[in-house]
């Protein structure tokens, strides 16, 4: 299945930058990342968390790099992992280094907890000689004091100032192999700082609302403030920060992606939330079919639907459809077109066969 942008999404082209072997920015497809949260040295559990992420489709994983026994350890979980490892660094610039000498591909740095400008030169440096990528990750929540002073509190403007800052340092020591995120916790504020930077700003941009709570929360205000961006064309990777397993800010992502029609993996259920009309437990299959095609990477689309008032229009749009018939007489439908009649109690297994066999390499 083709997955086109919504007509009304016309994305800004920016210059395209490596993070390793992907791509971001220009008309490469919109990059999904994630962050383990695992201790980094323990390389074991970091590796197997990274393979997880990869089985759920992270283009990029972050490791936390907050000592140099982490550091060190980034030379054996690179060995292990094909996906692009970005190295997230604060306060200590020879963190930045030795991540960068260890075969980081990207190493995420924020100008405002570095320090003096000759430490940045310094990790400018060595991301030069081992070709490695760099983030300016500006965040609301660790300004430079000099703009703190001047702007009072975290704002827009202070967000892209440090932003311009950053990037001019990069251009002036001939460096344009990086991207730019202002990241805050308040959707408002991230908003209005990306809408401003990239107005002025070609290079890419890597979207997310920082620190924006838990599973459920954290999806809707990411939802918000990623999707809002994303719709009027702004965004080249994504990261949703969620307060809960990883691999469900990978799942969060895809589906922010997916909703805009911008990129697509696995099955898109749609489904109704259910009523009196239903002929099936609409809720509880949903729930289980979730599960029992979690596994599938080929981008699919399925309709579930427990009565005959908006079914059959559903199905017409979906690969595979099921409308909730009376007497225990649920339809399924191929491509639009009625197929089969199917107890309730053969739903699940029924629809997971044609998933399966319709998303076969």
């Amino acid at each position: 299945m083709e997955v086109r942008p919504h007509r009304l999404i016309k994305r800004k082209k920016t210059k395209i930058i490596k993070v390793g072997k992907v791509s971001i920015g220009g008309t490469s497809p919109i990059s999904v990342q994630s962050m383990t949260n695992t201790l980094t040295t323990d390389v074991n559990a970091t590796v197997k968390q990274i393979h997880s992420l990869e089985e759920a489709g992270a283009d990029i994983v972050r490791v936390s790099c907050p000592d140099e026994d982490s550091t060190k350890s980034l030379k054996n979980i690179v060995k292990e992992v094909s996906v692009p490892i970005v190295a997230d660094i604060h306060f200590h610039y020879k963190r930045a280094i030795e991540a960068a000498e260890m075969g980081a591909s990207c190493l995420r740095i924020n100008p405002g907890n570095i320090g003096k400008r000759e430490r940045v030169l310094d990790v400018i440096k060595a991301a030069k000689d081992n070709n490695c990528s760099i983030r300016i990750g500006v965040n609301a929540g660790s300004l430079d004091k000099n703009l703190l002073e001047k702007y009072k509190e975290p704002c827009p403007e202070a967000l892209v100032e440090s932003a311009e800052n950053n990037i001019k340092l990069l251009e002036d020591n001939d460096f344009f192999n990086f991207k730019i995120s202002v990241k805050s916790s308040d959707i408002f504020l991230t908003v209005k700082a990306y809408k401003k930077l990239s107005e002025i700003c070609s290079y890419p941009l890597h979207l997310g609302v920082t620190e924006a709570g838990g599973l459920f929360t954290g999806s809707i205000k990411s939802s918000i403030g990623i999707g809002q961006l994303l719709m009027e064309g702004i965004g080249d990777t994504i990261r949703v920060s969620l307060s809960s397993d990883p691999i469900d800010e990978v799942k969060a992502g895809y589906e922010i992606l997916k909703s805009l029609g911008i990129r697509s993996r696995g099955v898109n259920i749609i489904s109704c939330p259910s009523c009196a009309r239903q002929a099936f437990p609409v809720i509880e299959t949903v729930k289980i079919l979730e599960q029992k095609l979690a596994h599938i990477k080929k981008p699919i689309n399925l309709s579930i639907i427990g009565c005959v008032v908006n079914g059959p229009g559903e199905a017409a749009q979906t690969e595979i459809g099921l409308t909730g018939g009376g007497q225990d007489n649920n339809l399924l439908y191929l491509s639009g077109i009625p197929h089969t009649k199917v107890p309730s109690s053969e739903i699940i297994d029924r629809v997971v066969k044609l998933v399966e066999e319709k998303t076969k390499d």
